[in-house]
């Protein structure tokens, strides 16, 4: 995959962590129903696309991948 993509998922991808991370750590409010999005699942699942994209920049970059 190129560069530019890359970035592209790395910060989409940084950004929903970041999102479902706020609204995983929320009190549950019980008036308002149950959560029908788990957001702590989310939220590591999409941390770890981040982390590859993280990676995948770095070997692009030209870091050595050993």
């Amino acid at each position: 995959m190129a560069l530019a993509p890359t970035i592209v998922l790395f910060l989409a991808s940084l950004a929903l962590t970041l999102f479902a991370g706020w609204r995983g750590a929320r009190p549950p409010d019980l008036r308002r129903g149950v959560r029908m999005v788990p957001w702590r699942l989310v939220m590591v699942l999409s941390a770890a696309v981040t982390f590859f994209a993280l990676v995948h920049l770095a070997a692009l970059g030209g870091l050595p991948t050993r």
